[in-house]
């Protein structure tokens, strides 16, 4: 299942959600889907194998995606050059892990989840795309309250960790006024 019990988005998962995610908007081969998540994940977070090491495989054996052509056998491994597919159970597969749901403290795989919700926004109804964007508004607004409350309990006589601080604060509130512009034109 790619949410916990309480439907919130487990940040590894995100191997899962830029798979089916770029399948949504095209067919690609095994070895093109791989190198360009790859590709996506290592520029958003790094490499790290926490992330990378899922395998692309288990999307199949789950039919969230399926094999095109030759040596597209269902007893066949995948090759680099197997074309491959979003299976309707993959759509909707997608679609729930774009539902799900984030907390804080936002940490980078939370980001990197975040930066393909909002890839892949466009495969929700308005409907559901609106209530992501309320829920990253809230998300954002906890981040925010989280970190004012940091600095106001900051040691006196710190000013590289104020400075950094104000900055931290800064991004959010802009992310924050992001949000809020993009929920005014959905």
């Amino acid at each position: 299942m790619a949410t916990s019990r309480d439907q919130t988005l487990i940040p590894t998962n995100a191997v899962r959600l830029a798979a089916l995610g770029i399948l949504s908007e095209s067919d690609k081969r095994y070895g093109e889907l791989a190198v360009e998540i790859r590709n996506f994940i290592a520029r958003m977070i790094g490499p790290t194998l926490d992330v990378l090491g899922t395998s692309l495989e288990l999307l199949r054996h789950e039919g969230l995606i399926e094999p095109l052509g030759r040596r597209a056998g269902p007893g066949q491994s995948l090759t680099a050059d197997t074309q491959v597919r979003l299976t309707d159970a993959g759509r909707e597969a997608l679609r729930e892990l774009l539902r799900g749901q984030l907390r804080t403290p936002m940490n980078d795989l939370a980001r990197l989840v975040v930066a393909l919700k909002l890839r892949f926004l466009n495969v929700l109804e308005p409907e559901d795309r609106r209530r992501q964007i309320e829920a990253l508004i809230e998300l954002t607004t906890s981040e925010l309250a989280r970190l004012n409350d940091l600095r106001t309990q900051r040691p006196t006589g710190e000013e590289v960790f104020a400075d950094w601080l104000g900055q931290e604060i800064a991004q959010t509130e802009g992310r924050l006024a992001w949000y809020r512009q993009l929920a005014a034109k959905t």
